[in-house]
């Protein structure tokens, strides 16, 4: 059982930078693959970013075309915390922002696991 707790969600301006941080807890997240998922009013949840780590190297990582060259995702295994780094935020990033382990990486929300509860970002312009 793994769960996964968000923050460093927040208000920005276009062109800003907001580090979100994902905590998990229980042994085994260091088994899992990491995503990072969003979803804004209206709109169905999409995937941000994901990344699968083992025996101390990361093994794959994967970005929407949308964030590439802007958001960075990392992990933490030894203080069980994933990161997602967001840079150049435009107003369009503004979503609730979601983290997720599962036993693979994918671009598809439903072959995760374990889900957070969101944390909000806002990109003012």
């Amino acid at each position: 059982q793994v769960q996964l707790v968000e923050s460093g969600g927040g208000l920005v301006q276009a062109g800003g930078s907001l580090r979100l941080s994902c905590a998990a807890s229980g042994r085994t997240f260091s088994t899992y693959a990491m995503g990072w998922f969003r979803q804004a009013p209206g709109k169905e949840r999409e995937f941000v970013a994901s990344i699968k780590w083992s025996g101390g190297f990361t093994l794959y990582v994967d970005y929407a075309d949308s964030v590439k060259g802007r958001f960075t995702i990392s992990r933490d295994n030894a203080k069980n915390t994933g990161h997602l780094q967001m840079n150049s935020l435009k107003p369009e990033d503004t979503a609730v922002y979601y983290c997720a382990a599962g036993p693979r990486t994918s671009r598809v929300y439903s072959l995760y696991n374990y889900w957070g509860q969101g944390t909000q970002v806002t990109v003012s312009s």
